[in-house]
This record gives structure tokens, C-alpha cells and sequence, in this order.
């Protein structure tokens, strides 16, 4: 399955016919799957899907022109990728007398100043920005080359930088510091670093007629990664990338400095941060932050090299009201460099339904979907999706330098080709599963992972939509050992629901039509009823305290009135950020947080503000966080406690099951 350039873009794909969802399922035993796809909870507008350019950019700008075009045609062309988002590196680059070639291969990156004759890593403070002799505009060519090949299918831009130019940094060399857990960026040039970057974006707008959305100074800035070893020479021997250490205090302090340098610009840019490795460092992060330098970040960006805690930075995006991307993630899947096998594929496909359920987030980017090839199978890894070596000539042709695709390619189109822009994923109850409707308001995709060794049933439950149309159909495109993108025949709709069965070790898109709207009694939270917030550490439910003005669980009692409570939503619409009133039956006071604390207050003596307003989150597991409106806390049980009368308070998201709350529709059925 595999795709060896030069073939024409999908001539390598395998067309091996797919399995025929509308026979029934094999002898051999299968397993069987429920989805219910329910559009009552619907993320923000998707922005789309996107790569970082940077290293292979750097090195592929410069190829001859048949394998650099068959390149971008694999990664944002109609039968490839169709990636619609781009992140440009703004390299920070050594000194001239620094060694070129002690980073990976491509993560050289050159600068955009222009250093005086004789310049060396010693000399430190020669730089000024508003010196017209300081700068070298024709530096980077080959990822510049990137930018006018795609400008015209990427719809957002991100600047990004890995470290500031040497002569910014603590050590004087971009790949770190000495100590990779020190601070790198120099505090007395945050404002210098804020200029480079804009003055960068500035010209890249106008010499390449694109628009830049955000600017993002810092990445995986709190961690030991970025470390620069040197030999007996002076010279560095060890480095992999440019990188820089930056700590909370000191990343407040470039934000801010972007935030000023940014005023009064020519770019319309605006700042994103911090670009962390996991989502736990970058919650920790975040919770760091003071409330300027909050005020001052428009776009959070978040990497899930690790995948604890994503619906911490999800819940603390909605509790400061700004847009979350998932800005950069690749990895290695199975083993070797195997292009036929298809534990890379699942693997990539598991990461993406993962981070899409439990981040959402607006956007979703790839790192590097091209690696080089020699490395990667030197160390058997399959980073990236499309392996070519970083070592071609300037005579190579498509036979002498070839492109490779592994399964990865396959599965992540199965993915970007049809869920779009524009389009909104919603909630399902299936771990395996993602879901979105179509931007139009008519129809649905839902894409389902099978990592079994067995065929399994998948059962679309469709009852959640308004209008499911007489003519109603759910199509299969099926990725698997048979083949990739294999299209099946269309299966009927009856009964509201459809099921197909699916291949062992396949990733499949279930193309939906005839679908449209939200069922009225689709919703949790439903005008006039009464529900009961449970605990899922504790198993107690959600009841007032002894005298009513605060908050603790109580053993379940399904009979206590003082365990029930009214949620009402207070905004008009399906959205994930909705407004939700909370109001215990009994008493008629209203849930708020005030001084950090969750309170039971009177309606009618404490004006209605968003200390008062709730936002509700979830996976789709059937649990539920309350995110506060006024100050992005979220509804807590106090020290993990399970005892009965524990308090409950409000606390940062930790993605704990003390944050956790089933919630039960308990209204007396009426007579």
C-alpha cells in the first residue's frame, strides 16, 4: 500500500475491494460497536488541518523542481493531504563562525540579520533592529520557496520561532543552553527578540502577499530539551535543534514584549502561546500566568507528545474564552520503517481521535509529515507520513531521490479529506470514534478506528439529528491491509441508524447523508427538569451544606430532594462553550463562585454575573467538568475526598476524577 514516487498523485494506491457493508458479518467471531453521533454538543468552527514547514522545507525549497512539486501535491494537493494550515519557522540562526553541521539535517536554520564582517559567537550586542544593514532578507530561501507554492490552499498562517538569533540567547548558540533546564532567552533582550519576529512577519507578508494570524515565540519552552554540548575545539558537538529553555516568569516576559511590539505593526498577527510539549506542562504553565500576560495570548497552542491531562487545557481554554490548537504532534508506531504494515497508520489515527475528543481543539497540525528517510530507517522509526532522503543532489531525479508514503498517509486522509473547514465535530459516546456535521448543516462524517485482529459491527445511531431523510445513506471508505481509501456501497438508513461491518486493523470514514438539525429531546439539559450531579471519584452526589451557602457530597439518596438540581442553559445555541445556570430545587439559591470558592447564594440579594455562569465539558463518556465562566475554575471536591459531607469547592483543571460529575435526569415522569 504503499505509494512510490514518481507515479501519478494515487496511482500506488491499493484498490482491493472493500468490505460490503450491507452483507452480514462474517462466521469467524466479530465485535460490535454503538455510535451515537449527537450534535446537541458541537465544537467551535474546525480551522482545519496543517504542518509545520520548517526542516524539511528547509531542505526540500531547494530541490529540483519534479520531486519538490510532487512534495507540496502530496501534502496540500486534492488527492494528497489537503492540509489548508501552515506554520513558517522564523529561525533564529548561529553565529558565523559556528559549525553548520552539528544539528539534524534541515534544522540549520538561517537568520534574518546580517551580521558585520568579522562578527563572531562572541560578539554579542552589535544588533539593532532599526538598522537597515543588520538584516538579510534574502536568508531561508528554500522554506520561502514553501510559502509561494501553497499560499494559495493554506488559509491561516502561524509564525513560529524555536529559539531567538544567538546573540539572544544565554549561551550564544541556538540548540540550548548549557544547562537545558536554565533559562536561554536573555531577559534583557525580550524586546529585541519581539521586534525580529514582527519585522520577519512583516516582510514575509509583503514580499510573499500572505497574511499572518498569529505569531507563537516560544516552543516546548519548559523543558530539558534543548541543551548545546561543545567538544575540544569550542565548537559544538551536540544540539539536535534550535530550542530554548523559558520558564514561566520568563515566557510572560516575551509574550508581553511580542504583545507591545505587535502594537501599531503592519501585520495584523496576533500572539499564541506556548506551544508546550504536553498538555500538563502546558497547563502548569498556564496556571502561571498572570492575568496581563493572559490578556495579552489570543490563540493557546498545546503539543500532545504526551496525552495526560488534554481536558485540562480544554477546560482552561473554555475558562478564558480563547480558541485551543493542537499545533504539533508526530511520532513512531509499531516498529521499523515498514511501508505496507499498518500499526503506523492506527497508530497516527488513535492519536488524532484521542486529541480531537478530549482537547477540542479549532485546529489540528502535524510537526514534520516529511522525514528523512536515511535516519528513519537507520534507527527504525517512521516518523512522518511521505520518507525521502534529505541527502538528494541538485541533478536527482524522482527515481534517484525517491518519495515513499506509509500507512500514515492513508489514515490521516481518511480524516482531512472529508471533514473540512468550517465543519463542527460533535459529541459521541464511542472512544474509538470522532463525528462531524458538515458546515453546510446537512450531513455528517464520523470516522471509527478498529485496532482489533477481528471484523467489527458499527452501528451509526442517528436519532439525535432533527430530520434524518427518507433517502438517507451511510457510505464507507475504508482504510486497511486491502487497501487504502477503498470506497464501499452506500447502506440505507432505517430506523434512524445504520450498521456496516468493518475490517480488522482499518480506519474508516462513514460518509452520512440526509442528515440535518438537532432533535429536541436531544439535549442533557432540558427546560423544567431537575438532575442529579454525582461525583465520579466519590459516588455521592452534589448537595448544599449544613447551612445552605455551600457546597458538599452527600451518600446518594434518590429519594433527598436537597440532592436535586435545575442546570438551565442561559445562552442560545449547540455549541461546547454554552452558558449553563445552576439552581438547587429545594432552596432556590444559585450556584457561584466567589473568592475562589463555590458558594450557594440568593438570586434576589447578589446580582447575576458570570461568577454565576457554568460551562459544561465532556469526551462523550457520559461525565461531565463545570468550568466557571468568571474565573475558568472548575467544580471540585475538595483534596480527592469521598466522605460523606467532603466539601466541594473550585479548583484549576487537573483532569481528576474529583472534577468529574455524572449527570442524571431525575424529573418525575408526569402523569
Amino acid at each position: 500500500m504503499a505509494l512510490t514516487l514518481p507515479l501519478a498523485l494515487g496511482a500506488g494506491f491499493a484498490t482491493a475491494p472493500a468490505v460490503n457493508a450491507a452483507d452480514p458479518p462474517p462466521a469467524e467471531a466479530v465485535s460490535a460497536v454503538t455510535v451515537r453521533v449527537d450534535p446537541s454538543y458541537q465544537q467551535q468552527e474546525f480551522e482545519g488541518w496543517g504542518t509545520s514547514l520548517v526542516w524539511f522545507a528547509n531542505v526540500t525549497g531547494g530541490y529540483p523542481d519534479p520531486i519538490r512539486r510532487q512534495l507540496v501535491d502530496l501534502l496540500f494537493g486534492r488527492d494528497g493531504l489537503r492540509l489548508n494550515i501552515a506554520r513558517y519557522n522564523i529561525g533564529g540562526g548561529n553565529a558565523p563562525d559556528v559549525r553548520k553541521d552539528y544539528m539534524k539535517t534541515g534544522a540549520t536554520m538561517e537568520g534574518f540579520w546580517k551580521a558585520p564582517e568579522g562578527t563572531t559567537r562572541e560578539d554579542m550586542d552589535w544588533w539593532d533592529p532599526a538598522d537597515p544593514d543588520h538584516w538579510n532578507w534574502s536568508a531561508d530561501a528554500n522554506q520561502r520557496w514553501w510559502i509561494d507554492q501553497i499560499k494559495g490552499k493554506v488559509t491561516r498562517w502561524e509564525a513560529f520561532s524555536n529559539s531567538p538569533p544567538w546573540f539572544q540567547t544565554v549561551s550564544g548558540y541556538v540548540s540550548g543552553g548549557f544547562d537545558a533546564s536554565a533559562d536561554q532567552i536573555r531577559a534583557d533582550r525580550v524586546d529585541d527578540f519581539a521586534a525580529y519576529l514582527v519585522k520577519v512577519t512583516e516582510h514575509l507578508e509583503k514580499e510573499h502577499r500572505v497574511d499572518f494570524d498569529t505569531i507563537a515565540p516560544l516552543n516546548e519552552p519548559n523543558t530539558p530539551y534543548w541543551g548545546t554540548q561543545l567538544g575540544a575545539d569550542g565548537q559544538p558537538t551536540g544540539g539536535r535543534q534550535e530550542g530554548a529553555h523559558a520558564g514561566p516568569a520568563l515566557q510572560q516576559k516575551v509574550v508581553l514584549a511580542l504583545r507591545r511590539a505587535l502594537t501599531g505593526a503592519k501585520t495584523h498577527a496576533t500572539v499564541s502561546a506556548m506551544d508546550e510539549t504536553n498538555p500538563k506542562i502546558f497547563t502548569d504553565n498556564w496556571n502561571a500566568y498572570d492575568a496581563t500576560t493572559r490578556a495579552a495570548v489570543d490563540q493557546l497552542n498545546v503539543h500532545t507528545y504526551g496525552t495526560a491531562q488534554r481536558t485540562s487545557a480544554r477546560d482552561g481554554a473554555k475558562g478564558t474564552g480563547k480558541k485551543l490548537w493542537m499545533s504539533e504532534v508526530e511520532g513512531t508506531w509499531g516498529t521499523g520503517t515498514d511501508f505496507t504494515s499498518m500499526e503506523p497508520g492506527l497508530g497516527i489515527a488513535t492519536r488524532m481521535v484521542g486529541d480531537i475528543r478530549e482537547l477540542e481543539p479549532s485546529a489540528w497540525v502535524f510537526w514534520q509529515p516529511v522525514e528523512d528517510s536515511v535516519p528513519q530507517a537507520a534507527a527504525g522509526k517512521n516518523w512522518g507520513s511521505i520518507h525521502i532522503p534529505f541527502n538528494c543532489t541538485a541533478d536527482a531525479t524522482p527515481q534517484t531521490c525517491p518519495i515513499r508514503t506509509n500507512t500514515k498517509f492513508h489514515t490521516i486522509r481518511n480524516f482531512t479529506h472529508y471533514i473540512r473547514p468550517g465543519d463542527r465535530f460533535v459529541r459521541t459516546d464511542d472512544a474509538s470514534s470522532v463525528a462531524a456535521v458538515k458546515k453546510s448543516g446537512t450531513g455528517a462524517t464520523v470516522v471509527h478506528v478498529n485496532e482489533g485482529t477481528t471484523a467489527r459491527t458499527v452501528t451509526l445511531d442517528l436519532s439525535r439529528f432533527r430530520r434524518v431523510a427518507p433517502g438517507a445513506t451511510v457510505t464507507p471508505v475504508v482504510t486497511s491491509d486491502a487497501g487504502a481509501l477503498v470506497s464501499g456501497e452506500p447502506v440505507r438508513v432505517t430506523g434512524r441508524s445504520a450498521t456496516l461491518t468493518v475490517p480488522a486493523r482499518s480506519v474508516t470514514t462513514f460518509r452520512v447523508s440526509g442528515v440535518s438539525g438537532t432533535a429536541r429531546d436531544a439535549s442533557l439539559v432540558r427546560p423544567g427538569h431537575v438532575y442529579r450531579l454525582q461525583g465520579v471519584q466519590s459516588g455521592k452526589s452534589l448537595a448544599p451544606n449544613d447551612d445552605a451557602t455551600g457546597l458538599v457530597i452527600r451518600t446518594t439518596d434518590t429519594a433527598a430532594d436537597a440532592q436535586r438540581w435545575s442546570v438551565r442553559k442561559l445562552t442560545h445555541g449547540n455549541g461546547n462553550r454554552e452558558r449553563y445556570g445552576i439552581v438547587h430545587t429545594a432552596t432556590g439559591k444559585r450556584l457561584a463562585v466567589r473568592e475562589g470558592t463555590a458558594v450557594l447564594e440568593d438570586p434576589a440579594s447578589v446580582p447575576a454575573g458570570r461568577e454565576a455562569q457554568w460551562i459544561m465539558s465532556t469526551t462523550g463518556d457520559g461525565t461531565w467538568t463545570f468550568v466557571n465562566a468568571a474565573t475558568g475554575r472548575l467544580l471540585d471536591v475538595a483534596g480527592h475526598a469521598t466522605a460523606d459531607g467532603a466539601r466541594v469547592t473550585t479548583w484549576t483543571p487537573t483532569s481528576g476524577a474529583n472534577q468529574r460529575w455524572t449527570v442524571t435526569d431525575e424529573t418525575p415522569p408526569r402523569a
